[in-house]
């Protein structure tokens, strides 16, 4: 039996089956694989039919030993959080047409961010993006010192490593700025538990507090397990208590929509509770939600992400901390205060 899986196996083409195939060194097979300069079009051409042909794929290993991977790696937290995937979308949007390729790595079972990120480095890659990741600062600076990082949706700012966020304080007074305007006095906070002082949740959680009683009202903070689920069920004890909010503003959209199905549970609408969330998912603008929320440019968030961590591969050193402004989006979700 093992004769017969041997006879059938078929070697995996090699450099120099290309370099053969294509009638040129091994060498000019190699600097056209890494698009180094020198190559001319007719001998790029001819390496790339003969890769068609062969159906060769460069190893990662290899490439690496030789300059580059040509992958970039993506700690991502949650799976299922659709402001990442957004931002995920753009990235690649970003690389299209580029030799790079994602490996994407979300935080799940007992893989904590410090586990993912020394895999994508053991993998070889290029360069990491990661997503508001929990891990202390000093840690990431040593990562940073060889090889170049890139990090969304944290408020702390280092020489090592880029930033990209949302200016949360603005987005978070957008909010309260909408509701308080329409007349709402007894609004809740629902959020997540976090960490790190520098995550956005922090920052909104603390201008929240501080708008109210700059209102002479008082703050009503409740935590939420991460997911529409834990978000649904802390809305229905809100929803249920003696003081039963008029306003439910949600540290992000996902939470949000947890919160309009608790509302539409307990036989509720926009004109008796006022749900606002964070972040413009796709969901959020869909006709039979219609929820008012705070764009925070996700895709635009990736782009620019990629453009960061590319310049840094060509050699930049200094730092750069990118700030998006937040914009509000008001739809149905919304409404005043009932008298």
């Amino acid at each position: 039996m093992s004769e017969s899986r041997s006879a059938g196996t078929v070697r995996r083409p090699a450099l120099r089956d290309v370099a053969r195939e294509a009638g040129v060194s091994e060498g000019a097979v190699s600097k056209v694989i890494r698009n180094a300069y020198g190559v001319s079009p007719a001998m790029r051409a001819r390496v790339e039919q003969a890769i068609d042909k062969l159906g060769y794929r460069p190893r990662t290993a290899a490439r690496a030993m030789r300059g580059r991977s040509f992958t970039l790696g993506f700690e991502t937290p949650h799976i299922g959080n659709d402001l990442h995937t957004l931002v995920i979308e753009g990235a690649a949007e970003q690389l299209d047409g580029s030799p790079y390729q994602l490996v994407i790595v979300p935080g799940m079972g007992r893989l904590g961010a410090k586990e993912i990120l020394d895999a994508l480095v053991d993998r070889q890659v290029d360069g990491i993006i990661a997503i508001a990741s929990e891990v202390e600062t000093e840690w990431i600076e040593k990562l940073a010192r060889h090889t170049p990082v890139v990090i969304l949706g944290r408020h702390d700012q280092s020489e090592r490593f880029d930033t990209i966020i949302n200016d949360d304080v603005a987005g978070t007074d957008l909010v309260m700025d909408h509701l308080l305007g329409l007349g709402h006095t007894r609004i809740a906070h629902l959020t997540i538990s976090s960490p790190s002082a520098m995550t956005p949740h922090v920052f909104r959680q603390t201008t929240y507090v501080q708008r109210m009683e700059a209102a002479g009202l008082s703050p009503v903070v409740t935590q939420a397990r991460a997911s529409e689920r834990g978000a649904y069920e802390a809305a229905v004890g809100l929803l249920s208590g003696p003081e039963r909010p008029t306003a439910i503003f949600a540290g992000h959209d996902s939470l949000a929509i947890g919160v309009l199905r608790a509302v539409a549970d307990a036989g509720l609408d926009a004109s008796e509770v006022s749900v606002v969330g964070y972040d413009n998912i796709e969901l959020a603008r869909h006709p039979l939600v219609s929820l008012t929320t705070v764009d925070q440019c996700g895709d635009e968030a990736g782009r620019v992400a990629i453009q960061l961590l590319m310049e840094r591969i060509e050699g930049r050193t200094v730092a750069r901390h990118e700030c998006f402004t937040p914009t509000l989006c008001v739809r149905r979700s919304s409404g005043p205060a009932p008298s």
